[in-house]
């Protein structure tokens, strides 16, 4: 039972020691800039206004390296699986050049903060369990330390899949009156872009980036292709398809959009509807085990504690 008291005392000892550390490190670092500054006479009330952002850029700086420094010992073990979390980041939203770096590092650091934090605790606490039995929270924690980020990757992509959803039939109906008013495909991809950067900032960064991509030379279809890549939605990809075969063949760019518009509009209403039909399903267990039984004992209770008060006194010939 010492074993682990010692590791604990150890284990403690260390974090406060490198928590020390870091903050006097960046104290110091702090110290001098401000001094530096002075020097190259800035203001003092500039000075005092950007230290708090300074020392947020420094801790997050600081943040970075050691994600980074992790990163180094979980790398992806082949090209494939770096190009997975490359793509399912770019979904998420995350398309710096860093991100797939601090993901990887963040799942290692996150294992190992839950393995100290837990052996900081006095096995006191925890009942003096046995030394089989702290390995198997010690692996326990890692385990949901280390797939945390990936769970909150996946949350992130269906947040922002669903966002797109629901905002791609607005900017299809945008995108129509765009084309029948007589602008190019082109010129309605940006203009549509920059409408519902607002309302649906998820859309609106997707079709900035199309147009910038057309912009900058890239063919019509292979930017298409790279949008449909990028959010990776069957609607999406319904929609390049469907931009790709008129571009193709010649067809009417706004009598297309329009139909596939109505479409979309008709699916729109249609999943509306189920979820309304789902509705009384969902209800049904909420009903019986909570609303039910409160609604019984609010009506029937008093009528059966009038019914004992009277006739078991009656019955006992009280």
């Amino acid at each position: 039972m010492e074993l682990p008291l010692i590791a604990a005392s150890c284990t403690f000892l260390t974090v406060i020691m490198l928590g020390t550390a870091l903050y006097l490190y960046v104290e110091r670092r702090e110290v001098l800039q401000v001094w530096r500054r002075r020097v190259e006479g800035q203001k003092e009330s500039v000075v005092e206004g950007q230290a708090s952002e300074n020392l947020r850029d420094a801790a997050q700086v600081q943040l970075q390296t050691v994600l980074e420094w992790f990163a180094k010992w979980n790398q992806p073990s082949n090209a494939e699986e770096a190009k997975a979390t490359r793509r399912l980041l770019v979904t998420a939203g995350y398309r710096s050049r860093k991100a797939p770096i601090l993901y990887i590092g963040s799942r290692l650091l996150l294992a190992v903060v839950l393995v100290v934090l837990f052996s900081m605790i006095p096995v006191k606490l925890l009942g003096f369990p046995s030394a089989t039995t702290l390995v198997f929270y010690y692996f326990f924690l890692a385990a949901c330390g280390y797939y945390a980020p990936s769970m909150w990757l996946k949350h992130a992509i269906a947040e922002r899949q669903e966002a797109l959803q629901r905002a791609i039939p607005d900017a299809l109906d945008l995108m129509v009156v765009c084309v029948e008013a007589g602008l190019g495909l082109d010129q309605a991809i940006a203009r549509v872009g920059q409408e519902v950067s607002q309302g649906h900032p998820a859309l609106g960064d997707e079709l900035n980036i199309l147009s910038q991509e057309l912009r900058t030379g890239v063919q019509r279809q292979t930017a298409l292709r790279n949008l449909a890549h990028r959010t990776d939605l069957d609607e999406v990809r319904n929609l390049v398809a469907l931009l790709v075969q008129t571009d193709r063949f010649g067809t009417s760019i706004g009598q297309a959009l329009r139909v596939h518009s109505d479409s979309m509009r008709t699916k729109r209403r249609l999943k509306a509807e189920e979820l309304a039909a789902k509705l009384p399903v969902k209800l049904l267990f909420p009903l019986m085990f909570f609303i039910f039984p409160s609604m019984f004992i609010v009506t029937v209770g008093p009528a059966c504690i009038k019914i004992v008060k009277i006739l078991f006194p009656a019955m006992t010939g009280r």
